[in-house]
């Protein structure tokens, strides 16, 4: 690898919005990769603002914002060339768009050159269209000795793009400059893609991913450099902050090992749980703990990431509630260590069935219980300024198994986009550190204990079955008869696809989830609620 320089690549954690924090960020790494005696430091794209910043890149207090940040970053680099990303305002702009997703090469005081991102993703959780104007050329210039060829993140994905010919024409060394939000298996699949760049071009790629989380979205870092043969040089760690260097004179460390695979996901959820509470300025979260699974998977994600002492967990039982699951409950806080606070909720239903009479039977009687329940959790969090998690996992969410103002009611769904069969498979592991989860919450029976001798298999198939059909249709788009070929039960596949139908009015009020699989609800999925087409009937 003679010819390439003393390279760091700076995965941080930028907090959107946050312009002081972020320059201080980018001018301390930008320091300390200098100090290593790096000759170029690559950032994340979009480092100075944070990313996705949404429609704040439409606001141009905010761009110029970012710019005079950059400006007085760039007076303090020295010889080190800094590629930065910003919003760079554009003199001619197209809709709304004010701006350019864009890297600032920066060294000796200055800004010497400005690259435009030109592919602009538009698909999934991406809105670039809607947000900034793309770049018209390729930009090749000269930093510690090599000739680098400057792109940011969706311009290597597509080698089918009029981009990619010209991706870097006469550079030694291709940089990029990524947010690159995570999805399970994600950092695996785009080394692959930045692998097969450098073979095509016959160069060493340096990849820079942002880390951290922003609201559902979840960065998982996995910075890399790749060498012309496709081989790793050097990575940084997943979901955590990290300054790799690559020195081609001396013995570089290891790449980082990739984490197996339940634990990329557990820890994928405790960053986004952990950014969600601490960027949002809350001390102390709260959740109900029903001595089920999901709100235990809940409850150890929410101590994980916080630590116990700023975790709340409210045992809730009704007269349909058993002794074992709330035996169980309490076992739990006790063996993660948080606060235990119970409240029987017995007397309040009885209140609401004297008021409603008949109409708090049946299903509004189930209900009732759950929001009474909300109610109690958002009184909670009012007067001790928690935010509250809800329990509820994506099977539950698809086909609108659950409560709008009762198990709904929170600031954050950690498991939103967590299958149930993947819940189950997630507290075994976690048990695998420490059984903080008894073991009898993982083996008995599902059921919402709203009834007696209810089970979640009254209402809905098995969850094995549920979440292959829920796969095929919500991540996958399949209709109905694609569902049906696949082996599956078409009266069974028509019951589900109409529960997640209708059920897309609860899912549009309910709190954001964090996203880890290829497609979640909110951004990621989005369906009209006023919706008349029914591939379900026939």
């Amino acid at each position: 690898m003679s010819g390439i320089p003393k390279i760091a690549l700076a995965q941080v954690n930028p907090t959107v919005g946050d312009l002081d924090e972020n320059a201080a960020l980018v001018s301390d790494w930008t320091a300390t990769a200098e100090k290593a005696g790096a000759g170029i430091v690559v950032f994340p794209e979009l480092v100075l603002t944070g990313y996705p910043a949404e429609d704040l890149y439409l606001r141009p207090d905010f761009v110029a914002a970012a710019g005079e940040r950059l400006e007085e970053i760039a007076r303090q680099v020295g010889s080190i060339t800094a590629l930065i990303g910003f919003p760079d305002p554009v003199a001619n702009p197209v809709g709304r768009a004010i701006a350019a997703n864009a890297v600032a090469v920066v060294s000796n005081g200055e800004i010497r050159g400005v690259y435009r991102k030109r592919l602009l993703p538009n698909y999934g959780v991406f809105d670039e269209y809607r947000t900034f104007r793309n770049g018209a050329g390729p930009l090749v210039t000269e930093a510690a000795g090599t000739h680098l060829g400057v792109t940011i993140c969706e311009d290597c994905w597509d080698p089918d793009s009029p981009v990619y010919p010209e991706l870097a024409p006469k550079a030694e060394l291709i940089v990029n400059s990524s947010a690159s939000p995570y999805h399970r298996g994600k950092g695996q699949e785009r080394e692959e893609i930045f692998r097969r760049v450098a073979v095509d071009k016959g160069l060493p790629v340096a990849m820079a991913n942002m880390v951290g989380g922003q609201d559902e979205l979840i960065f998982d870092g996995s910075s890399v450099l790749i060498a012309p043969d496709g081989s790793v040089l050097a990575r940084a760690g997943q979901f955590t902050e990290d300054l790799v260097i690559w020195d081609p004179e001396t013995e570089s460390p290891d790449p980082a090992p990739w984490m197996v695979d339940l634990d990329e996901v557990y820890t994928a959820l405790v960053t986004g749980l952990r950014d969600y509470v601490v960027k949002n300025g809350f001390k102390h979260v709260g959740l109900g703990l029903s001595g089920g699974i999901d709100s235990a998977l809940v409850a150890a994600l929410a101590a994980d990431a916080l630590g116990p002492e700023q975790v709340t967990c409210v045992v809730m039982p009704s007269p349909h509630s058993s002794g074992e699951t709330q035996g169980d409950a309490r076992e739990m806080a006790g063996r993660l260590g948080t606060e235990l606070i119970e409240f029987s909720i017995e007397e309040t239903m009885a209140a609401y069935d004297e008021l409603l009479g008949d109409d708090a039977a049946g299903l509004a009687a189930e209900n009732l219980q759950a929001r009474i329940r909300g109610n109690l959790m958002m009184a909670l969090s009012n007067s001790r300024g928690w935010l509250v998690l809800t329990t509820a996992n994506k099977s539950e969410t698809s086909v609108g198994y659950s409560t709008l103002y009762g198990d709904l009611a929170g600031g954050l769904a950690p498991i939103k986009d967590v299958p149930k069969t993947l819940v189950y498979e997630l507290c075994r592991h976690r048990n695998g550190s420490s059984p903080v989860i008894p073991e009898s919450i993982i083996s008995r029976p599902p059921s919402a204990e709203l009834r007696p001798g209810q089970l979640d298999t009254d209402s809905l198939p098995d969850y094995d079955q549920l979440d292959r059909i829920l796969r095929l249709y919500v991540e996958e788009d399949l209709g109905p008869a694609e569902i049906a070929a696949r082996g599956e039960d078409p009266e069974v596949v028509a019951d589900v696809i109409a529960k997640v139908d209708r059920a897309e009015y609860k899912r549009r009020q309910s709190p954001p989830g964090l996203k880890v699989t290829t497609k979640g609800f909110g951004r990621d999925r989005r369906m009209p609620i006023t919706n008349r087409y029914r591939p379900w009937q026939p």
